[in-house]
């Protein structure tokens, strides 16, 4: 995940604080819903995280063929996640 635990938990807190306070929503359980918030950032946050390591997976078993025709893993790399984010029409960061 590209940004630490904690940090999520303090994006949740504060936006839903924010949000309270300049009376944008108004909420009975501010604690239930920065929980929820939580976990849909995170959630979002670790769709990536599983797309490396799908791509990862897919390069391992590709290596031989790569080494053979020369091609760079790091070249690889973005074109397989460029495509499995279109194909999964993803928005990457």
């Amino acid at each position: 995940m590209l940004l630490a635990r904690e940090y999520v938990a303090y994006m949740s807190r504060e936006l839903v604080r924010r949000l309270v306070s300049a009376q944008m929503i108004e909420v009975s359980d501010a604690r239930a819903l920065t929980e929820k918030l939580r976990r849909a950032m995170s959630e979002e946050l670790a769709i990536e995280d599983r797309l490396n390591d799908e791509v990862r997976e897919i390069l391992s078993q590709w290596a031989d063929e790569m080494k053979r025709h020369g091609a760079s893993y790091q070249e690889m790399y973005k074109k397989v996640k460029g495509q499995l984010a279109r194909e999964r029409k993803l928005i990457l960061r």
